[in-house]
C-alpha cells in the first residue's frame, strides 16, 4: 500500500515528491488567461455568465452579496458546540498572531533620521473554496491575521451553490466569526479575477489570499503582479520523523489526515526504527481501510507515500531537509533535541502530543503553509502577509554635506548623471551659502 525505502533514497524521493503541482496544465493555463481577461474586460456580466455556467446559479448582480438574513441563518443551522469551539480557536490565533505585529520605527541621530513606517494593506480579498473543499478552520487562518494587521476592509468570496446559496453555511458563521466586511457568492477563476481588477459590484483589492483548486491556483499566479497573493499552494503534506518510543498507531493516524485531503497528497516517515517502519505500515493499512475517503487515502499513499528506513535521526532530519515539508512532526523521544537539525519545515510539531490535526484547528499558528518544497523560502501565512513597509529617511543640510560627494562618485560611477546632479546642485548651493 505505501512503498518502503532506504534512506539513500531519500533526496531522488523528495524531488519526485516536491514535482506535484497543480501549475503544469497548459490548458487550465489557456482557459484561465481567458476568464481573467473576461472579467476584466466585462466585468459584472462575465462575472454573472461563468456563474451560471460554472456553478449552475442565476443570480443578479444586486444578489451576490450575502445578507445579514444569511448569516443568521447558517448560526441557527450550525451547532452550537461548534459556534463555541469556532471562537475559542479563533482566540487562540488571534493571541498567536498578535505577537506578529510590527510597529512603525525611527532612529534620531542629530543630524540624521532613519526608520520605517509600516501600514497595513487597505483591502484583502480572501478565497474560500466551496464543496468538499470548504474548511471554515481557513477562513479564521486567512481573516484574522488581516485583522490584527489593521487591514481596512475583508472582502470574502465563495462559490455559490445553484440554489444561489452558499455551499457550506458554516464558512459564513466562520467569517463572521473571524470579522469578514462583506461576502459574495461567487467563485472560481472569475472570483479570482473579480477581486484583482474590481467590478461594478466586486471592489478590486490589494491582495488576494486563501486556497482553491487547480482553476483558482493558477488565477492567483494569472492577476500576481496586479495584485499580491500570498503563495500557490501545492498539494498538503505531512512528514513525521519517528524514533522507538513513537507508536505505530499514532504515527499512521497522522499520517492519514493528511492522505485524506487529496490524492496528491503525501504522507511519508522518516524512522531509524525498522520494527516500527513496519509496524506504521500495517497499521496504514488497518486505519485506511475503515475511513470515508479511504479511496482518496489508498491513492495518496501508493503514489505520494513513502516510508523511509534512516541509520539515524541525524539522517532523517536531512531527509526531512530535503523535502521541506510543509507539516513536519517530531514523533521522538526528545524532540527539542532534534529540532536544532531542522532548517526547512513549514510548521514542526513536537513531541508525541502534537498531532498536525492541532496546528490546523486550535493551536494558534497560522495553517497556511508553504508546499511542495518551498519551505526552503517561504514562511507560514501571517500579519507580516498583511502590512506593507515604506524606508523613511531625513537629514539635515550638515548631515547631506557630509556624505555628498560619496553619493556623486557613487552615481557617476554607474552613468547616473542626473543622480549625481541632484546631489551635487545642493552641495554647490551649500558651498555657495558658505
Amino acid at each position: 500500500m505505501i512503498p518502503i525505502f532506504r534512506a539513500e533514497e531519500g533526496e531522488a524521493l523528495a524531488q519526485r515528491l516536491q514535482a506535484r503541482s497543480q501549475l503544469e496544465n497548459a490548458a487550465v493555463t489557456a482557459t484561465v488567461q481567458a476568464i481573467v481577461a473576461d472579467v476584466r474586460a466585462r466585468g459584472d456580466a462575465a462575472l454573472l455568465d461563468y456563474t451560471r455556467r460554472f456553478d449552475g446559479a442565476d443570480l443578479r448582480a444586486e444578489a451576490l452579496a450575502v445578507t445579514p438574513k444569511e448569516i443568521k441563518a447558517a448560526y441557527a443551522a450550525a451547532d452550537e458546540a461548534w459556534v463555541a469551539a469556532m471562537r475559542r480557536a479563533a482566540a487562540r490565533i488571534t493571541a498567536f498572531h498578535e505577537k506578529q505585529r510590527q510597529r512603525t520605527w525611527i532612529d534620531f541621530d542629530p543630524d540624521l533620521a532613519l526608520g520605517q513606517m509600516v501600514r497595513p494593506l487597505r483591502r484583502v480579498g480572501v478565497y474560500v473554496p466551496g464543496g468538499t473543499a470548504a474548511y471554515p478552520s481557513s477562513v479564521l487562518m486567512n481573516v484574522l491575521p488581516a485583522r490584527v494587521a489593521g487591514v481596512g476592509q475583508v472582502v470574502m468570496v465563495t462559490p455559490p451553490a445553484a440554489s444561489g446559496a452558499v455551499n457550506n453555511p458554516l464558512t459564513l458563521v466562520a467569517a463572521d466569526i473571524a470579522g469578514v466586511d462583506v461576502i459574495y457568492k461567487v467563485g472560481g477563476a472569475q472570483a479570482v479575477a473579480a477581486l484583482a481588477f474590481g467590478t461594478a459590484t466586486i471592489p478590486r483589492v490589494d491582495k488576494i489570499v486563501g486556497p482553491g483548486n487547480i482553476y483558482v491556483a493558477n488565477a492567483k499566479r494569472e492577476v500576481f503582479g496586479h495584485v499580491g497573493i500570498d503563495m500557490v499552494a501545492g498539494p498538503s503534506e505531512v512528514l513525521v520523523i519517528a524514533d522507538g518510543s513513537a507508536r505505530a498507531a499514532w504515527v499512521a493516524a497522522d499520517m492519514l489526515s493528511q492522505a485524506e485531503h487529496d490524492p496528491l497528497a503525501a504522507a511519508v516517515l522518516a524512522t531509524d526504527s525498522e520494527a516500527l517502519a513496519h509496524e506504521v505500515a500495517a497499521e496504514l493499512a488497518r486505519q485506511a481501510s475503515v475511513l470515508p475517503r479511504r479511496d482518496i487515502v489508498a491513492a495518496s499513499l501508493a503514489d505520494h507515500g513513502a516510508i523511509v528506513i534512516c541509520k539515524d535521526l541525524a539522517a532523517a532530519a536531512d531527509v526531512a531537509n530535503s523535502f521541506a515539508p510543509e507539516h513536519l512532526e517530531l514523533a521522538v523521544a526528545d524532540p527539542f533535541a532534534l529540532l536544532g537539525r531542522i532548517r526547512n519545515a513549514g510548521a514542526v510539531f513536537l513531541g508525541h502530543h502534537a498531532p498536525e490535526p492541532l496546528g490546523d484547528y486550535y493551536a494558534g499558528p497560522n495553517h497556511v503553509l508553504p508546499t511542495s518544497g518551498t519551505a526552503r523560502f517561504f514562511s507560514p501565512l501571517g500579519v507580516d502577509d498583511f502590512i506593507k513597509k515604506s524606508s523613511l529617511i531625513y537629514y539635515t543640510r550638515g548631515a547631506l554635506a557630509a556624505v555628498g560627494p560619496d553619493i556623486v562618485r557613487l552615481a557617476r560611477a554607474e552613468g547616473l548623471e542626473a543622480h549625481a546632479r541632484a546631489v551635487s546642485a545642493r552641495l554647490d548651493h551649500l558651498e555657495g551659502e558658505g
